[in-house]
């Protein structure tokens, strides 16, 4: 077994909001040196992936989080640091989240498996990569254990494994936590974020995304019934969380996943931190800091966070 470091707060971090908050408040990594690429899907829509590449025999997929994309700081911490780790990496962005929204009436969501299978099978085509690690952030990374457990007949055999942190396994508790009074900054923040995509769509295909009241929607069950499950073949937001929750689907994961969950984090409920629910699948393994925040982990100085400096080592594993 491989040691894995304890993370230790920094003393003027105390809390779970704060460890939350500061990275995206303060940290500012030097932006990479991406190569973009633009790739097309099988619906006539297109995913731009954000490449940083030495030809390296081995390839991390950096998947973000909801609202996010590849210049998020969390997403370019651990590029740079894989990347100087010895991997090539691809930060692939979901569909509306690299600037320019897509054309086909759909919206990024939890059970896209078919737009990170589509990434995958681009990268194993296009370079002759020996090994593929899947690395997640809250979304991101619930979409990756999706994939793997839901899609695992079709998931290519050079996927060694995945690396998901912050992750909201149970959607409908995740969902109903960040719902609480004492979350209310952050649920402001991604519907105010997720409604300016709105407006662009609604310019093409008014009818599929009306928007005239959507100032008062106040929590991801307004949206999700409105929007996520309609556009997507859900009955409705609850049949969307269930279907989509990669709790579902861990027993059916066949390559080795590290889930790294604080215990603090404001985001998620104690159900998103998987342990029987993995169902006795061993290839699932789980790490619960004490703190850390939502995608925080924050570590002082110049250097990689600690988030960072465990995904090289937990990769080393897989």
């Amino acid at each position: 077994m491989v040691p894995l470091p304890d993370y230790q707060c920094p003393w003027f971090l105390p809390g779970a909001h704060l460890q939350t908050a500061w990275p995206s408040l303060f940290r500012r990594p030097p932006r990479p040196a991406y190569r973009r690429e633009r790739i097309s899907t099988h619906d006539d829509d297109f995913l731009d992936l954000d490449w940083l590449q030495s030809g390296q025999p081995r390839l991390a997929i950096i998947s973000h989080g909801l609202e996010g994309d590849s210049q998020r700081h969390y997403v370019v911490g651990m590029a740079q640091a894989l990347f100087a780790g010895g991997w090539d990496v691809l930060a692939w962005n979901f569909r509306g989240c690299s600037g320019e929204i897509n054309r086909q009436p759909r919206f990024t969501h939890n059970g896209a498996t078919d737009d990170l299978a589509a990434v995958v099978e681009w990268a194993l085509a296009q370079h002759a990569y020996e090994q593929v690690v899947l690395v997640g952030f809250s979304m991101g990374g619930n979409l990756s254990l999706v994939y793997l457990g839901k899609e695992a007949d079709q998931v290519p055999d050079r996927v060694s494994g995945a690396i998901c942190f912050s992750v909201p396994c149970d959607l409908a508790a995740a969902s109903e936590r960040l719902a609480e009074q004492g979350n209310t900054l952050y649920m402001k923040r991604f519907l105010r974020l997720m409604g300016k995509k709105i407006v662009l769509q609604a310019a093409r295909y008014p009818d599929l995304f009306p928007c005239d009241d959507y100032h008062t929607f106040k929590t991801f069950r307004d949206f999700d019934n409105r929007y996520t499950a309609p556009l997507h073949g859900f009955r409705d937001a609850h049949d969307y969380w269930q279907q989509c929750s990669s709790l579902r689907y861990l027993a059916d994961i066949r390559v080795p996943v590290w889930i790294v969950n604080a215990l603090n984090d404001p985001f998620l409920s104690p159900s998103c931190s998987p342990g029987a629910e993995s169902h006795g699948n061993a290839r699932v393994r789980l790490v619960v800091p004490r703190q850390g925040g939502h995608c925080g982990f924050v570590t002082p100085g110049r250097g990689p966070y600690w988030s960072e400096r465990m995904a090289l080592i937990l990769a080393s594993t897989l």
